[in-house]
């Protein structure tokens, strides 16, 4: 084992040239792998704010100015918060009431604290579209309002050499719990008999501005009606001491792959780690599978399907990667503000994509870089309304393959469900639901011969 570790970790490390050329393929079904890279944490104005010709920072308008939570526009930003009300003197005191460069004062190759990005205070802070109470709903002062020079990331460099969806959502309003669970199920956990000190008002109570300061202070986890929306941990160890979810029945994007014969697997750095015990910081609720009761300690679901970071490098290496692959990076590696930072987490993420592009399944591969949700980070583009748990702030998002059209952004409107509806089309799966029967497939962001098959996609009975 401790060969295989150190080989893997060597793979990781490689940095050598760029990905082979190949020709197009003929159709969809010439993809025999669709990899989906899940980053953390990053609003699109954020990273890619300034990107040439996306909708960025430049069409913002009215929605950079920011307002309190009585609707007065601020005359300086409040000063940034470091974690605790700590104040974070790397930020001047008095910055104006406009998007501002992180950059500037704290360098990409550092950490800055970590917005609150919770579910009632995302949609307090879109406020109906008007993007205009970020700051408002913080525990981070002015820092939502911060972007950086992306254009010093290598994921910069891939979005100009393949496919830029510059109208990509989060699929869910709030963090990565709720959106982790959208991106396997398009759905939302049910707790329908939750502790009452975990239960939230009823959804319209957080839309009367009179009362929502007071609202947003409470701990809700789990709404009125028994829907779990922030985070609850794991019902089966490993999992940290804090409130836990019971196990979910509802079908995943796993077991309609199963279902069809379909190889597949979740990737995450460092879970054998947190399987001895060694926790670390290892994010247990960036684990989406381990909610369910196909997934739970101790059945072949998990032994099958659950990997570790590793088995991805040594399954690379010997050409034995799974047709659909969902890949976590480890905490420290997945971009999320406090505990990491931007610029490592590129690195990682460029050294996978170096490793996958070059290996023997590139030719016949698409790979999909997001990131889950958008860290409390500002941004300027009103989500779609589609129903009650969102879309929610547009992110970032690359669509990287040989099939992917060359230097392109992809305008279509997406969220998160619309890598299920590619998988689910390439594929021929049965759909998770509503949403993602009707979004789009992400088609448009490839050079296919003709239109892509018709979807088999409907509710599963």
């Amino acid at each position: 084992m401790s060969c295989r570790f150190v080989l893997a970790a060597a793979l990781f490390a490689a940095s050598a040239g760029g990905f082979p050329s190949t020709c197009s393929a003929a159709q969809l079904g010439d993809v025999e792998h669709i990899i989906v890279i899940y980053l953390e944490n990053r609003s699109f104005d954020n990273l890619f704010g300034f990107f040439p010709n996306a909708d960025g920072i430049a069409a913002a308008g009215a929605t950079k100015i920011q307002v309190d939570a009585d609707g007065k526009p601020y005359v300086f930003l409040p000063q940034v918060d470091k974690a605790a009300g700590a104040v974070d003197d790397r930020f001047p005191k008095d910055l104006p009431n406009q998007p501002f460069s992180i950059d500037a004062y704290v360098p990409i190759g550092e950490a800055t604290g970590d917005p609150i990005h919770r579910f009632f205070h995302q949609k307090a802070q879109i406020d109906g579209g008007r993007m205009d109470k970020f700051v408002a709903y913080t525990n981070m002062g002015a820092l939502p309002m911060g972007f950086y020079d992306g254009s010093a990331t290598k994921l910069w460099d891939y979005a100009k050499r393949y496919t830029l969806a510059d109208h990509f959502f989060q699929a869910a309003f709030g963090g990565s719990f709720l959106n982790h669970f959208w991106l396997i199920c398009a759905c939302t956990p049910v707790f329908p008999e939750a502790p009452r000190s975990l239960v939230a008002e009823p959804d319209g109570a957080y839309d009367d501005a009179s009362n929502l300061t007071e609202l947003l202070k409470r701990p809700d986890k789990v709404t009125s009606d028994g829907y779990a929306v922030n985070t609850l941990q794991p019902f089966d160890p490993p999992h940290r001491d804090e409130p836990t979810l019971p196990l979910q029945t509802m079908r995943t994007i796993g077991d309609a792959l199963s279902e069809k014969g379909v190889t597949w697997a979740w990737y995450a750095g460092g879970w054998d780690d947190a399987l001895a015990g060694r926790f670390g910081n290892f994010q247990f609720h960036h684990q989406p599978f381990t909610y369910f009761a196909k997934y739970a300690a101790n059945t072949d679901g998990r032994r099958d399907h659950m990997k570790d970071a590793k088995d991805f490098a040594w399954d690379l290496l010997e050409d034995k990667v799974p047709q659909v692959v969902f890949y976590k990076p480890a905490p420290d590696l997945n971009e999320h503000p406090g505990y990491a930072n931007v610029l490592e987490g590129d690195e990682h993420l460029d050294q996978v994509l170096r490793l996958i592009g070059q290996s023997p399944i590139w030719p016949k591969s698409i790979v999909i870089v997001t990131f889950d949700e958008n860290g409390g980070y500002w941004d300027h583009v009103p989500p779609p309304v589609i129903d009650r748990w969102g879309p929610s702030t547009h992110v970032p998002t690359v669509m990287i393959s040989p099939f992917a059209k060359k230097g392109f952004i992809d305008r279509t409107i997406y969220d998160s469900t619309a890598i299920l509806k590619l998988i689910e089309l390439r594929f021929g799966l049965e759909c998770l639901g509503d949403r993602d029967k009707k979004s789009k497939d992400l088609t448009n962001a490839f050079d296919f011969d003709g239109p892509p098959p018709e979807p088999v996609c409907k509710p599963k009975p």
